[in-house]
Protein backbone atom coordinates (compact mmCIF):
# COMPACT_ATOMS: atom_id res chain seq x y z
CA UNK A 1 0.00 0.00 0.00
CA UNK A 2 1.17 3.54 -0.70
CA UNK A 3 0.82 6.64 1.47
CA UNK A 4 -0.50 8.44 -1.63
CA UNK A 5 -3.59 6.23 -1.87
CA UNK A 6 -5.99 8.21 0.31
CA UNK A 7 -6.23 11.61 -1.37
CA UNK A 8 -9.68 13.07 -0.76
CA UNK A 9 -11.75 15.22 -3.09
CA UNK A 10 -14.18 15.36 -5.95
CA UNK A 11 -13.36 13.47 -9.16
CA UNK A 12 -13.08 16.72 -11.14
CA UNK A 13 -10.29 17.88 -8.84
CA UNK A 14 -8.55 14.49 -8.61
CA UNK A 15 -8.33 14.34 -12.41
CA UNK A 16 -5.47 16.82 -12.08
CA UNK A 17 -3.56 14.87 -9.43
CA UNK A 18 -1.13 12.03 -10.22
CA UNK A 19 1.80 10.75 -8.17
CA UNK A 20 4.49 8.68 -9.87
CA UNK A 21 7.24 7.09 -7.82
CA UNK A 22 9.82 4.33 -7.71
CA UNK A 23 11.33 2.15 -5.02
CA UNK A 24 13.32 -1.04 -4.68
CA UNK A 25 12.55 -4.17 -2.67
CA UNK A 26 14.99 -4.55 0.22
CA UNK A 27 15.45 -8.29 -0.13
CA UNK A 28 15.26 -8.44 -3.94
CA UNK A 29 16.88 -5.57 -5.83
CA UNK A 30 17.84 -2.83 -3.36
CA UNK A 31 21.60 -3.30 -3.64
CA UNK A 32 22.89 -0.85 -6.22
CA UNK A 33 19.47 0.64 -6.96
CA UNK A 34 20.44 4.21 -6.03
CA UNK A 35 21.89 4.83 -9.47
CA UNK A 36 18.69 3.53 -11.07
CA UNK A 37 16.66 5.96 -8.96
CA UNK A 38 18.89 8.84 -10.04
CA UNK A 39 18.23 7.85 -13.62
CA UNK A 40 14.51 7.71 -12.79
CA UNK A 41 14.72 11.33 -11.61
CA UNK A 42 16.55 12.43 -14.75
CA UNK A 43 13.93 10.81 -16.97
CA UNK A 44 10.76 11.86 -15.16
CA UNK A 45 11.75 15.46 -14.42
CA UNK A 46 11.85 16.18 -18.17
CA UNK A 47 8.09 15.67 -18.43
CA UNK A 48 6.84 18.64 -16.43
CA UNK A 49 6.12 17.55 -12.83
CA UNK A 50 4.89 20.16 -10.33
CA UNK A 51 6.71 18.64 -7.33
CA UNK A 52 9.25 15.95 -6.59
CA UNK A 53 11.24 14.65 -3.65
CA UNK A 54 12.85 11.83 -1.75
CA UNK A 55 11.38 11.09 1.67
CA UNK A 56 14.88 10.89 3.19
CA UNK A 57 15.98 14.30 1.90
CA UNK A 58 13.00 16.53 1.18
CA UNK A 59 11.15 18.09 -1.73
CA UNK A 60 12.05 20.81 -4.21
CA UNK A 61 10.30 23.45 -2.09
CA UNK A 62 12.36 22.80 1.05
CA UNK A 63 15.66 21.71 -0.49
CA UNK A 64 17.34 21.73 -3.89
CA UNK A 65 17.05 19.34 -6.79
CA UNK A 66 20.80 18.81 -6.60
CA UNK A 67 20.63 17.85 -2.91
CA UNK A 68 17.85 15.36 -3.61
CA UNK A 69 19.80 13.77 -6.45
CA UNK A 70 23.03 13.65 -4.42
CA UNK A 71 21.37 12.04 -1.38
CA UNK A 72 19.54 9.23 -3.22
CA UNK A 73 20.35 5.89 -1.62
CA UNK A 74 19.40 2.26 -2.27
CA UNK A 75 16.59 2.62 0.28
CA UNK A 76 15.19 5.88 -1.13
CA UNK A 77 11.67 6.34 -2.49
CA UNK A 78 11.64 8.99 -5.20
CA UNK A 79 8.32 10.77 -5.92
CA UNK A 80 6.97 13.06 -8.64
CA UNK A 81 3.61 14.85 -8.90
CA UNK A 82 1.82 15.68 -12.14
CA UNK A 83 -1.36 17.52 -13.04
CA UNK A 84 -1.58 16.14 -16.59
CA UNK A 85 -2.25 12.50 -17.45
CA UNK A 86 -0.59 12.82 -20.86
CA UNK A 87 2.66 13.92 -19.23
CA UNK A 88 2.48 10.89 -16.95
CA UNK A 89 2.02 8.66 -20.00
CA UNK A 90 5.06 10.17 -21.73
CA UNK A 91 7.18 9.68 -18.60
CA UNK A 92 6.01 6.06 -18.34
CA UNK A 93 6.82 5.41 -22.00
CA UNK A 94 10.38 6.63 -21.49
CA UNK A 95 10.73 4.62 -18.29
CA UNK A 96 9.56 1.53 -20.15
CA UNK A 97 12.37 1.97 -22.67
CA UNK A 98 14.92 2.54 -19.88
CA UNK A 99 14.04 -0.76 -18.13
CA UNK A 100 15.51 0.38 -14.81
CA UNK A 101 14.25 -2.66 -12.89
CA UNK A 102 12.75 -0.85 -9.88
CA UNK A 103 9.06 -0.88 -8.98
CA UNK A 104 7.01 2.02 -10.37
CA UNK A 105 3.72 3.08 -8.74
CA UNK A 106 1.12 5.59 -9.95
CA UNK A 107 -1.56 7.07 -7.71
CA UNK A 108 -4.64 8.71 -9.14
CA UNK A 109 -8.15 7.97 -10.31
CA UNK A 110 -8.18 4.45 -11.76
CA UNK A 111 -9.48 5.50 -15.17
CA UNK A 112 -6.72 8.10 -15.48
CA UNK A 113 -3.86 5.88 -14.34
CA UNK A 114 -5.09 3.01 -16.50
CA UNK A 115 -5.29 5.28 -19.54
CA UNK A 116 -1.76 6.57 -18.89
CA UNK A 117 -0.43 3.02 -18.76
CA UNK A 118 -2.23 2.07 -21.97
CA UNK A 119 -0.87 5.13 -23.76
CA UNK A 120 2.64 4.12 -22.63
CA UNK A 121 2.17 0.54 -23.83
CA UNK A 122 2.09 -0.90 -20.32
CA UNK A 123 -0.21 -3.32 -18.56
CA UNK A 124 -1.14 -2.55 -14.94
CA UNK A 125 0.29 -5.17 -12.58
CA UNK A 126 -1.82 -4.42 -9.49
CA UNK A 127 -4.61 -1.99 -8.54
CA UNK A 128 -5.15 -0.87 -4.96
CA UNK A 129 -8.23 1.04 -3.84
CA UNK A 130 -8.68 3.31 -0.85
CA UNK A 131 -11.30 1.90 1.51
CA UNK A 132 -12.38 5.37 2.57
CA UNK A 133 -12.41 6.85 6.07
CA UNK A 134 -14.18 5.10 8.92
CA UNK A 135 -14.83 5.98 12.54
CA UNK A 136 -15.48 9.42 13.97
CA UNK A 137 -15.46 11.27 10.68
CA UNK A 138 -17.06 14.30 12.35
CA UNK A 139 -13.60 15.04 13.78
CA UNK A 140 -12.11 15.46 10.32
CA UNK A 141 -11.60 18.91 8.78
CA UNK A 142 -14.24 20.05 6.36
CA UNK A 143 -13.97 19.90 2.59
CA UNK A 144 -12.03 21.24 0.74
CA UNK A 145 -9.50 21.48 3.63
CA UNK A 146 -9.39 17.68 3.81
CA UNK A 147 -8.63 17.56 0.09
CA UNK A 148 -5.54 19.68 0.77
CA UNK A 149 -4.28 17.89 3.88
CA UNK A 150 -4.62 14.40 2.39
CA UNK A 151 -2.19 15.34 -0.38
CA UNK A 152 0.50 14.73 2.25
CA UNK A 153 0.28 11.02 2.99
CA UNK A 154 2.13 11.35 6.29
CA UNK A 155 -0.14 14.08 7.64
CA UNK A 156 2.51 16.80 7.77
CA UNK A 157 0.22 19.51 6.34
CA UNK A 158 -2.00 20.71 9.18
CA UNK A 159 -5.63 21.68 8.67
CA UNK A 160 -5.13 24.90 10.65
CA UNK A 161 -2.22 25.87 8.40
CA UNK A 162 -4.46 25.43 5.37
CA UNK A 163 -7.16 27.61 6.96
CA UNK A 164 -4.65 30.28 8.01
CA UNK A 165 -3.05 30.57 4.58
CA UNK A 166 -6.44 30.58 2.87
CA UNK A 167 -7.51 33.44 5.14
CA UNK A 168 -4.33 35.38 4.27
CA UNK A 169 -5.06 34.91 0.58
CA UNK A 170 -8.59 36.19 1.10
CA UNK A 171 -7.24 39.28 2.91
CA UNK A 172 -4.72 39.94 0.14
CA UNK A 173 -1.64 39.19 2.27
CA UNK A 174 -0.60 36.24 0.06
CA UNK A 175 -1.39 35.21 -3.47
CA UNK A 176 -2.62 31.71 -4.30
CA UNK A 177 0.73 30.43 -5.53
CA UNK A 178 2.60 31.70 -2.46
CA UNK A 179 0.13 29.94 -0.17
CA UNK A 180 0.30 26.72 -2.17
CA UNK A 181 4.10 26.64 -2.05
CA UNK A 182 4.08 27.22 1.72
CA UNK A 183 1.78 24.21 2.06
CA UNK A 184 4.09 22.09 -0.10
CA UNK A 185 7.14 22.66 2.13
CA UNK A 186 6.16 20.43 5.12
CA UNK A 187 5.41 17.42 2.89
CA UNK A 188 8.83 15.81 3.08
CA UNK A 189 8.25 13.16 0.42
CA UNK A 190 7.33 15.65 -2.29
CA UNK A 191 3.91 14.12 -3.04
CA UNK A 192 1.97 17.34 -2.37
CA UNK A 193 0.36 18.93 -5.43
CA UNK A 194 0.74 22.74 -5.15
CA UNK A 195 -1.22 23.44 -8.35
CA UNK A 196 -4.24 21.56 -7.04
CA UNK A 197 -3.79 23.19 -3.62
CA UNK A 198 -4.03 26.64 -5.22
CA UNK A 199 -7.30 25.68 -6.90
CA UNK A 200 -8.70 24.29 -3.64
CA UNK A 201 -7.79 27.45 -1.71
CA UNK A 202 -9.47 29.52 -4.40
CA UNK A 203 -12.55 27.35 -3.99
CA UNK A 204 -12.48 27.78 -0.20
CA UNK A 205 -12.43 31.55 -0.61
CA UNK A 206 -15.37 31.66 -3.01
CA UNK A 207 -17.75 29.56 -0.91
Amino acid sequence: MTHTLHRAGRPESLKTDYVLFTMSAKTVNAAGSAEKMRRFIEIVEKHGPVNCGDMKTGNIFNTSREEILDQVRDTSIVHFVFTDREKVARALAELKKAELGTSVVISGLVEGTEAACQEAGLTIHTIEYSGGIHGRTELLPEEPVLSVTTMCGHGMVAANLVKDLAAKVKRGKLDLQEAALELAKPCQCGVFNPERAAELIKEMNTE
